[in-house]
């Protein structure tokens, strides 16, 4: 029997077909594997997820202990993703230099059934954790080398012809979805970056408000998205607060997702009042990205006189927070997305916000739920949304976003929380 992630897989067979193959899996069982490999590869994102497949459903079949993908940078070694090696292997191999022949170069595989086999043809190969068979499968995509896969055993080992054809084309399945997995990768740093860049690094003062602000990117394996906010200062007891989400989930979405925060910064530091602020940023977006809808919520709040005056694109209404009672949804009149209709007009709404009060902003990540109603979804978020008078509101946008709270949450949630701390007079 072979234990594997969705089951076990069960071998019968007669004594003598047993002794025949020299205790090997038939070749039927090694057919099946790949398939299931290959399904299960096509939707790996991360080296390590490359290898972790590969090991659920080759080590038990085949008997290996260990397994490594490779690359080289840099003239040096890099071990990418492992699974089976203790950690002082996997240290003391990566990093090493390119010198001399090794068995993991070419496009060629290796196999080598002793420790002796393996020093003959690579004098500067290191034998890790006590293996004694390996074998070295080439990486190849587009025609290029991209690394190569290691497969270790505990003891000498006799590689057969079938078991050679398998493991070759077991490297050709490895090899394209490590290059996704790459690709993945350099294309979600870079959305990262870029999101990570335009987010305002900190927050403006202003004289009695006092403000935390929480990013929080979707579960390991999504793509980057599109979620922004920012507080501009308006004057001595004047400030605006934006808070937003770009439809999409890549580089274009962070990008446009720049582009409406210098927007609305623009119109509102000119003066517009929030309904305009959209307005303006709306004509702009219909031109850049006719394509690309964005969710927005715009906020002006004017502390010496205890009130907000806001407008929203589609987005979801803040929730009030007071020092005696629940919060509450904001009642808003919310307009089209941004970048839909480039005639769309959007209504401006006031809110009064009393002294100690905690104006919530966020993106819908926040509360969204599979089979929950959205409205459902905020009504609960208000009733629960509590904040103490004198407590920090870090701690209050810590426990929002509490990873316990939201685990394996679809989409990234962005947190803005303004308190009016201003006194009355």
């Amino acid at each position: 029997m072979f234990p594997g992630p969705s089951g076990v897989t069960l071998r019968i067979t007669a004594a003598m077909d047993v002794h025949a193959s020299g205790g090997r899996p038939p070749r039927v069982i090694a057919v099946h594997e790949m398939l299931r490999l290959a399904a299960a590869l096509a939707r790996a994102v991360t080296a390590q997820e490359v290898i972790d497949l590969v090991a659920d459903h080759v080590m038990p079949v085949y008997d290996v202990q260990a397994l490594a993908i490779l690359t080289s940078v840099g003239g040096r070694k890099r071990v990418a993703a492992s699974r089976g090696f203790s950690r002082r292997a996997v240290e003391e191999f990566d990093g090493r230099p390119e010198v001399g022949p090794t068995p993991s170069g070419g496009d060629r595989p290796a196999f080598f059934s002793t420790w002796e086999e393996l020093h003959e043809a690579s004098p500067d190969a290191l034998r890790s954790d006590g293996m004694c068979a390996w074998a070295f499968l080439p990486l190849i995509t587009s025609g290029r080398p991209i690394g190569s896969c290691v497969l270790a055993y505990d003891r000498p080992r006799s590689f057969g012809t079938d078991e050679r054809a398998t493991l070759t084309a077991l490297a050709g399945l490895i090899a394209q979805a490590f290059e996704r997995a790459r690709l993945y990768d350099v294309k979600h740093q870079l959305a990262q970056c870029l999101q990570a860049r335009l987010l305002p690094h900190t927050l403006p003062r202003v004289t009695g408000l006092e403000v935390a602000a929480r990013y929080v990117p979707a579960t390991p394996g999504m793509d980057i998205g599109g979620d922004f906010y920012d507080l501009i200062r308006l004057g001595d007891d004047m400030a605006a607060a934006v808070i937003g989400d770009v439809q999409g989930h890549d580089v274009t979405a962070a990008a446009l997702m720049g582009q409406v925060r210098t927007a609305v910064r623009a119109h509102a530091t000119a003066g517009a009042d929030p309904g305009e602020v959209l307005a303006h940023t709306n004509r702009l977006l219909t031109e850049l990205s006719p394509d690309r809808f964005t969710s927005c919520l715009y906020v002006c709040l004017d502390l010496a006189a205890h009130t907000v005056h806001l407008a929203s694109a589609g987005h979801p209404p803040p929730v009030l927070g007071r020092p005696d009672g629940p919060g509450e949804v904001a009642d808003t009149t919310p307009g089209l997305l941004l970048g839909v209709d480039p005639e769309a007009t959007y209504a401006t709404t006031p809110l009064p916000m009393p002294p100690g009060s905690v104006l919530l902003l966020y993106t819908d990540g926040l509360i969204e739920e599979p089979g929950v109603d959205l409205g459902d979804s905020m009504a609960a978020l208000a009733a629960r949304f509590r904040p103490e008078p004198g407590l920090p509101l870090h701690g209050l946008a810590d426990a929002l976003t509490d990873p316990a709270a939201i685990e394996q949450r679809p989409d990234d949630i962005a947190v803005l929380l303004l308190r009016n701390s201003c006194e009355p007079g």
